[in-house]
């Protein structure tokens, strides 16, 4: 997985390529962690990602719940065969979704 990191004064821009999996899980969450300080807002670009696993998932949540006390998350370009994934686990009506 490819991760893309633009700051825009209180924005974290992160654009992820590939899958988010178990594997690659772990890169982001760091990612994040090391990034988000001073951040009001995150958005994620997933115009490239192919997959999402559990693992993932759980990376948003943890992120979610963050970035809910400031000025929230959202994540963009979400291709179909994600947003189904998103459908069935309940994410669709936790996450904000452009």
């Amino acid at each position: 997985m490819n991760i893309i990191k633009k700051e825009n004064g209180n924005t974290l821009n992160i654009a992820l390529e590939g899958r988010l999996d178990t594997v690659t899980s772990p890169e982001l969450e760091a990612v994040l962690k090391e990034s988000l300080d001073g951040m009001t807002e995150l958005v994620l670009d997933f115009e490239k990602l192919d997959y999402i696993s559990s693992a993932g998932l759980r990376v948003l949540l943890s992120n979610h719940k963050t970035m809910s006390k400031r000025d929230g998350m959202k994540i963009t370009h979400v291709n179909q065969s994600i947003m189904e994934i998103f459908d069935v686990t309940g994410f669709g009506d936790i996450l904000e979704i452009e």
